[in-house]
């Protein structure tokens, strides 16, 4: 076996707790210089670098309560993480995929999220912490504002609509 193993599930669990006390600082520590995080909220740019995912992770931490990771599966240089949290008083659960480099640090994230009330929460919240936290009070007002009425939407639907849905027990 690889003498990278040993060191990447150390990583690995560093992340994890690191992410479950909210600890910045450890979380960075876990991470490469060439870092690239994938957003789970939008395509149009990345987070690359120590300094942006050290911004990234403050904004998230204060968004995301409770993390709870429940499931780890991977070897090597990929792992898939899986945890329950809150976004405010939404549930939510997040899938990582984190890819190491050859010196068992995280070189690359992908999030994926749900469900969707969450993730609009999330947008309102993070998304407008990290505008505040680069300075740029206008965008991150037009965040919270552009942002509203898509959760709003988002929430009844989840609550009032997609319920009626729901297959009915005993129909043929």
């Amino acid at each position: 076996m690889s003498e990278t193993l040993p060191s990447a599930a150390a990583t690995v669990a560093s992340w994890r707790a690191a992410s479950e006390r909210g600890d910045v600082d450890a979380a960075v520590a876990c991470l490469s210089r060439d870092i690239v995080l994938s957003s789970p909220l939008t395509e149009q740019f990345r987070f690359e670098g120590p300094d942006q995912l050290r911004d990234f992770l403050t904004s998230a931490f204060t968004a995301v309560e409770d993390i709870r990771f429940h499931t780890q599966t991977g070897e090597g240089d990929a792992y898939a993480l899986f945890y329950r949290a809150r976004v405010g008083s939404q549930p939510f659960e997040e899938a990582q995929l984190l890819r190491l480099d050859d010196e068992a640090r995280i070189k690359e994230i992908t999030l994926f999220g749900r469900p969707m009330p969450a993730l609009t929460a999330l947008m309102i919240s993070a998304g407008s912490e990290l505008a505040r936290r680069q300075g740029r009070r206008g965008v991150a007002a037009l965040m919270r504002a552009s942002a509203a009425p898509v959760h709003a939407m988002v929430t009844f639907g989840d609550r009032r609509v997609v319920p009626l849905t729901r297959p009915a027990a005993g129909r043929t």
